[in-house]
């Protein structure tokens, strides 16, 4: 079965910091043809999709692992080094400045040397609901290939929100392989669970348009990070120094696994696309 090596937080009983085998198997599934279709391709950016395999799920689970679909974005950078990119996708702060669709976003604690839980939140389509998610985030640097993976977890001290929709990451994450000194290869991929029974339009809008564009503003943040981090605390990258960490701990046995059934299903199947504005567009950092 297509992605069944994946060993996915969904089927584990208890919170677990991702080991070398999950970060392996993370790998070998974002360098992976099978099973994937290619939606989208242009410019250097290939969207592609992994359907839940057509087998009957478990009875009255309409939230299982199966029957969530996977994406997976791949993007050949040619004037950015892997490090850089790292850096970017790490650097709390600095998405501040560039990531437009970010309602919130924050580290809440700190668990081991390489692996957190954090906040964030995020503005959708337009009339859908905005979304927001709590994860434990690991991370893993090797010979010039860097790894970033998240999945959903509870936490005591934040709780779903009557204002926002309460997603679900399976299990999320970037791939960042060096091709040479300021050149490399950005993949990402999600399982994730939405919440809601979305439209058709979403699902389109997310593979052919949304998708493309959050990876093209990544590499844009990315070609302007060096400048930026010069005057913004040049030497403090806490992912790469972990003594530079000063949140504050928290234990796995605080944690709990979010399992999407557990939360309110809200239904959106029927609500219809709204056109943005040009001017809300270039407001959004999304230009036409």
């Amino acid at each position: 079965m297509p992605g069944g090596c994946l060993r996915a937080p969904m089927a584990r009983t208890a919170v677990e910091v991702p080991d070398d085998t999950d970060f392996n198997r993370f790998q070998e599934e974002c360098e992976s043809q099978d099973g994937w279709i290619s939606k989208y391709k242009k410019s250097g950016v290939e969207v592609l999709v992994q359907p839940p395999p057509s087998v009957a799920v478990g009875q009255g689970d309409r939230n299982s692992l199966s029957t969530i679909h996977r994406l997976k974005c791949r993007m050949e950078v040619k004037d950015v080094s892997a490090a850089t990119m790292y850096d970017v996708l790490h650097d709390g702060e600095y998405r501040r400045k560039w990531d437009s669709s970010a309602i919130q976003s924050f580290d809440i604690a700190r668990i081991t040397a390489n692996a957190d839980v954090g906040y964030y939140s995020w503005k959708c389509p337009k009339p859908l609901k905005n979304r927001d998610v709590v994860t434990l985030r690991s991370w893993l640097v090797k010979d010039g290939e860097y790894m970033i993976i998240n999945y959903s977890v509870k936490h005591p001290k934040y709780p779903p929100s009557k204002d926002l929709v309460r997603a679900v990451s399976i299990l999320t994450g970037y791939l960042v392989k060096s091709t040479g000194p300021k050149s490399c290869t950005l993949i990402y991929m999600s399982q994730a669970d939405p919440k809601g029974s979305l439209p058709k339009w979403v699902v389109n809008k997310a593979s052919q348009y949304l998708a493309p564009k959050v990876l093209k503003k990544i590499h844009k943040a990315s070609q302007r990070y060096e400048e930026w981090k010069v005057r913004h605390s040049p030497d403090q990258k806490p992912w790469l120094y972990p003594e530079q960490n000063t949140l504050p701990s928290i234990k796995l046995s605080e944690l709990s696994i979010q399992r999407a059934e557990s939360l309110e299903q809200v239904d959106e199947s029927t609500l219809n696309e709204e056109k943005e504005s040009e001017e809300e567009e270039d407001r959004n950092g999304v230009k036409k």
